[in-house]
């Protein structure tokens, strides 16, 4: 059996928590492998950041990197050591964003806001001989939901998705390292409750609530990343 590490740096909010679950479970749920066990870590809570096992998966949180909280620097060295290690990871929204900021790239609030909803991310040419996309469709739909974002890549990354409102949807370093602004984690229930939640704020942003409620779809492609991930911590 392989050990898949999951970090959780962060909570849902409560109303979500306790209609959908929190950020765990639905990363369990699409992450199950008959030949993968999963470990949920809180650093946020203090808790111990373990060795680094097989594999690692970064959640999404409502902090801000650029906040450089204590327990999120102390999980951004941890990275490094794991990435030494050349052990695989995954980081989604925040996770991708802290991935990105241990390696010397710099996030911090988008300059055009906020991106949120279903939306449509593109794929590079790069991405066509990625371990992890490669057949991915070139264009594919993705549950977003973020304000800070990978404004400049670290060195030697390697861009794999995009979108009309982020250059830096998906990145590679090194062989074995992945992030992904998007929420593959999200279902569309999941989605709608956010988009719910967030309405007054929307709404004072000019944003149509109605609009990205009735534009909401499946996310299968993305997900589908999920369960790659798992299979390839499976067959090292």
């Amino acid at each position: 059996m392989k050990h898949l590490i999951i970090v959780k740096t962060g909570q849902t909010y409560p109303g979500i928590k306790t209609d959908h679950g929190d950020f765990e479970d639905w990363f369990i749920a699409a992450l199950s492998h008959p030949s993968v066990t999963l470990t949920v870590v809180n650093p946020v809570l203090g808790e111990a950041l373990p060795h680094h096992g097989d594999g690692i998966v970064l959640t999404g949180s409502p902090a801000m990197v650029s906040d450089r909280e204590g327990w999120s620097e102390l999980t951004a060295n941890w990275i490094k050591a794991a990435l030494a290690l050349e052990i695989p990871i995954l980081g989604v929204c925040y996770g991708h964003q802290l991935l990105a900021h241990a390696l010397g790239g710099l996030v911090d609030y988008h300059p055009a806001g906020r991106e949120i909803g279903t939306l449509q991310v593109r794929t590079t040419d790069a991405a066509q001989a990625d371990t992890l996309f490669q057949g991915l469709p070139t264009r594919f739909a993705a549950h977003l939901t973020h304000r800070q974002s990978v404004l400049s890549l670290p060195e030697g990354a390697t861009r794999l998705a995009y979108s009309e409102h982020e250059p830096n949807q998906a990145f590679r370093v090194g062989p074995h390292a992945w992030g992904v602004q998007f929420h593959p984690e999200f279902s569309s229930d999941v989605m709608s409750a956010y988009i719910r939640q967030l309405a007054p704020a929307l709404e004072n942003e000019g944003v149509s609530t109605t609009h990205l409620l009735e534009s909401i779809e499946n996310t299968p492609d993305a997900r589908a990343l999920l369960e790659r991930f798992a299979r390839l911590i499976a067959e090292r």
